[in-house]
């Protein structure tokens, strides 16, 4: 589930657009401790008689490295983004993740995703909601499916059945980071601080790298405390 700009209590900060589309890429270059780069002067001190560099301290070219390949399944991906400490790129991991999930077995189930997504975009919620019914009824496994609906129940402020589908979405994902989020913001509008702070305790144990959620679990948790002096 990803809910848009949620706020959690009236001092809490307001939750953003879950995991933004955000591409990273880099170069990984190695460089040969104690040796200077290609085109850096030479120190006077470490020439020879004829004012050229001495072969003992001639420069060392250097090799590109080749960046370490990315996991390219669910379990190794989940891995990563567990192990990963950037904020940017365990978003890139994080969105292959989403990804992931919000594709099925069933091309026809991800098709009628597909329909859901622009009929919710063009704000024919009952259209929306059929087409999830279908993917759903067709293939009752497809997280994706799940949390969308999960996400279109909430819009249309049916939060016990968008409950019902976050739990559904957990009870065939537990690490679904989104689907905890999306909890977690319901429970705590509803007033349920301590709930919403295992949901999002829970997610920071999956995605350790969202400094947002680091925040939420420490702003609950300086209000629960504050109501138990």
């Amino acid at each position: 589930m990803r809910l848009l700009s949620l706020r959690l209590t009236s001092t809490a900060p307001t939750v953003s657009a879950l995991l933004p589309m955000l591409l990273f890429a880099g170069i990984a270059v190695a460089q040969v401790p104690d040796q200077p780069f290609p085109g850096t002067p030479p120190n006077p001190s470490e020439q020879g008689p004829s004012g050229q560099p001495s072969v003992e301290q001639a420069p060392v070219e250097q090799v590109p490295v080749k960046a370490a390949e990315k996991p390219r399944d669910l379990d190794g991906m989940l891995a990563a983004l567990k192990r990963e400490r950037s904020p940017q790129i365990a978003r890139q991991l994080a969105n292959s993740v989403m990804a992931r999930w919000n594709t099925s077995q069933s091309p026809t189930a991800d098709l009628l995703l597909e329909w859901a997504k622009k009929a919710t975009d063009e704000k024919r919620t009952a259209a929306a909601l059929d087409f999830l019914d279908q993917a759903i009824a067709l293939n009752p496994e497809f997280v994706g499916a799940w949390n969308q609906r999960a996400t279109l129940h909430y819009t249309m402020g049916n939060y016990k059945k968008s409950v019902s589908d976050i739990n559904k979405v957990l009870e065939l994902e537990p690490r679904h980071f989104g689907a905890l989020a999306g909890l977690a913001a319901i429970l705590s509008e509803r007033g349920s601080q301590e709930a919403a702070l295992k949901a999002w305790e829970r997610y920071v144990e999956i995605y350790p790298a969202d400094r947002e959620a680091q925040e939420f679990v420490i702003t609950i948790s300086e209000e629960l405390a504050g109501t138990r002096t």
